[in-house]
């Protein structure tokens, strides 16, 4: 195992946000190293860390925890009180973690099976009864291949052995399988939640059309420029909207328009 920070930050933050993310993960390498011990394979972050695109008010920090073997239920209490603990000092969407073994890493299996899985969304479950939980939350997580494809293609190791020997391909089908159930239902999604649906509508198209896996904000930048140009104001509005503090209105009409525009395309690709 690799002891204190090895890894160079790779999103483009303020530094004080920068800083307090930095002593987050920080504390998350060393206390599950001490609790997992040399059942620890490794730490891996995905997502807006991974991509240099982070959004204090619209990211949460995203990563996957790989070990040799089922943790033990004590263990799981201990990698969740963690970060129940330390929710209060990182952006309000929090953590994304998921538990997985090295074996289904190597040789990937789709759906894939996880050990343990927490979000920000199942914060007040573990609070009223965090042993429930965690001998209930195990299963199988389509999202999975498109956290691993992220990993390799972006990724970085805050802990353990170098993705290139944990992780083995994912297949294509199973990666766009995986980023098109995001979309499945944008026509009726777009209105409540428009600038992910809109951005992510934009980055399924990019790697069906260019095999290109994107964040959401390279995806919305791809779409100005190969998306019909009647919509690149609309999806430069989804993308200050995302970068910035600020709650955006979006034309119902024209979004939904956008949604049937780039429903079609992307399943009829």
């Amino acid at each position: 195992m690799c002891h204190g920070l090895t890894w160079k930050w790779r999103n483009v933050m303020n530094n004080e946000n920068q800083v307090k993310i930095d002593k987050v993960l920080t504390e998350i390498v060393r206390q599950y190293e001490d609790i997992l011990g040399n059942n620890l394979v490794g730490i891996y972050v995905h997502g807006s860390l991974a991509f240099g695109c982070f959004n204090s008010r619209k990211s949460d920090i995203d990563f996957i925890v790989v070990v040799n073997s089922e943790p033990a239920v004590e263990e799981k209490e201990a990698l969740i009180k963690l970060l129940l603990k330390l929710s209060s000092e990182v952006p309000e969407k929090g953590f994304e973690m998921s538990v997985v073994l090295a074996e289904v890493c190597e040789r990937f299996i789709y759906p894939t099976p996880f050990e343990l899985h927490y979000s920000a969304m199942h914060m007040q479950r573990c609070k009223e009864n965090l042993r429930k939980y965690c001998t209930t939350m195990k299963g199988t997580d389509k999202d999975l291949a498109a956290h691993f494809t992220v990993i390799k293609t972006v990724g970085y190791t805050i802990e353990g052995q170098p993705i290139s020997k944990v992780f083995g391909e994912v297949p294509r089908s199973a990666y766009l399988d995986s980023i098109e159930l995001d979309v499945k239902n944008a026509v009726e999604d777009i209105c409540d939640n428009p600038v992910y649906i809109i951005l992510n509508l934009c980055r399924v198209l990019a790697f069906k059309k260019d095999g290109l896996i994107l964040s959401k904000e390279q995806g919305g930048l791809w779409g100005m420029k190969n998306l019909d140009e009647r919509y690149e104001s609309f999806i430069a509005k989804a993308l200050k909207a995302y970068s910035n503090e600020e709650n955006v209105d979006f034309n119902e009409q024209i979004s939904l328009s956008f949604c049937h525009y780039m429903i079609e395309k992307i399943f009829k690709v």
